[in-house]
């Protein structure tokens, strides 16, 4: 009954979203190729048109080139120059705006993107890709920046977990309305707990490897998933001042892999 319901939910959501016969595009920027492979595989599951756009100068250097080209530019406040759009965007319903996670929110060449388009009116699905996180807070500050369009809740994948990109969109764009399908419902998650010794050591084994310190896990709600279990622990840090702040980490056990570390909620 669980499996007949969400199908008929999904129609739904998707005959809501095609009464118009909305035209979507997949319009991202990818400097390492992550987002570039999330984008593709939207397109593979949806048929969507595709786009890839960038900045006059480019982000072409390694990592940590990178980021002291990131510092010294939100230093003085400077907006990279976007490439002409080869696209009339006034032509879609529907964006999925795709981009990598730099800072804490969406690399610099989405900024240039929205201070040069005109996306008034129009849906925008983002989606990315990220080293921990930042979902949340990209589409929290795309919201106040695109006050003329719907932003839709967004997706995110960690860079180090793109190959299980489709399985993970698959649940998304289905549970979206841009693709028909069938579902086993998420159970919510229990309440918070008291994490056993097995769970503290699953965290660890999922974040140790991560290169910047998370933090430790205080306590855990999980739920049952297909094949598996995701954890949502709370996780305390301290800042260099000493401040201490509480983030949600996410990891993930499926039978015949290792813990995965999915994603945090700073």
């Amino acid at each position: 009954m669980k499996k007949i319901m969400s199908a008929i939910l999904a129609a739904a959501a998707l005959i809501s979203c095609t009464d118009n016969d909305p035209k979507i595009l997949i319009l991202y920027y990818s400097q390492t190729g992550a987002t570039e492979a999330v984008a593709k595989e939207i397109h593979n599951q949806t048929g969507a048109d595709m786009l890839r756009f960038d900045v006059a100068q480019v982000y072409d250097g390694d990592f940590d080139a990178t980021i002291q080209r990131c510092l010294q530019e939100q230093a003085r406040g400077f907006v990279p120059t976007l490439n002409p759009i080869d696209a009339d965007l006034s032509e879609y319903d529907v964006i999925f705006l795709g981009y990598p996670i730099w800072f804490g929110t969406y690399a610099p060449p989405v900024k240039a993107l929205i201070s040069s388009v005109d996306l008034s009116g129009k849906k925008i699905v983002p989606f990315c890709t990220f080293g921990s996180g930042g979902l949340e807070a990209s589409v929290k500050v795309l919201a106040a920046n695109l006050e003329n369009c719907t932003v839709a809740p967004g997706f995110g994948i960690r860079k180090a977990r793109v190959q299980y990109a489709a399985e993970e969109l698959d649940r998304f764009l289905i549970e979206s309305g841009y693709k028909e399908g069938t579902l086993e419902p998420l159970e919510p998650y229990s309440e918070s707990r008291e994490m056993t010794e097995e769970e503290v050591a699953i965290y660890h084994e999922a974040v140790d490897s991560y290169p910047i310190p998370i933090g430790e896990p205080v306590s855990v709600a999980s739920r049952p998933v297909t094949g598996g279990t995701d954890y949502a622990f709370a996780a305390r840090s301290a800042d260099p001042e000493g401040n201490v702040r509480e983030n949600m980490v996410y990891v993930i056990t499926r039978e015949g892999r290792s813990p995965e570390f999915t994603r945090v909620n700073r």
